[in-house]
């Protein structure tokens, strides 16, 4: 049951961080979303002017990896809850977030100096952005486990 919930709440997160960046790109017209940039990373399609690629396949392949992604995570929270450490509800939720985001954005840090040709993106506003994009999956996680796994539990506390 817990892989189920892991899954639903992997999804879910993901879709409100993905949702979160897209939105931010749209609104400050900064490359951010991170579909994009995932895929193209992965399948090394950098344009030669350095921007992202807009083929399917690398939506498709950008897609896939963020949304297992998601899933890994969310059992690594689950995995934690499991074991004692926090609780299921938004303090915890924002606090594991913040703690991911700030992992995340050093795995990204890494991704772009290994990588033999990334795009060029306001990589600083990028990484900054996805520590609090993490903190949106944190607690929407939370709060989905939640409403799963123990409604009689007050989330707000």
């Amino acid at each position: 049951m817990k892989l189920l919930y892991a899954v639903i709440a992997g999804l879910a997160a993901t879709a409100a961080m993905t949702a979160f960046l897209y939105l931010l790109s749209l609104v400050t017209h900064r490359v951010m979303k991170v579909i994009k940039i995932l895929g193209t990373m992965l399948t090394n399609r950098t344009h030669p002017d350095c921007t992202l690629s807009d083929t399917v396949s690398t939506k498709v392949y950008g897609t896939v990896a963020h949304y297992i992604i998601g899933i890994i995570f969310a059992l690594f929270y689950l995995a934690l809850w499991h074991s004692e450490v926090g609780l299921i509800n938004a303090s915890w939720g924002f606090l594991f977030g913040l703690a991911h985001g700030l992992m995340a954005m050093f795995l990204w840090y890494l991704f772009f100096l290994v990588h033999p040709r990334p795009p060029i993106i306001s990589l600083r506003t990028y990484l900054i952005t996805l520590i609090f994009a993490h903190i949106v999956y944190g607690l929407v996680l939370t709060y989905t486990v939640y409403l799963l796994a123990h409604p009689n539990y007050p989330f707000w506390s």
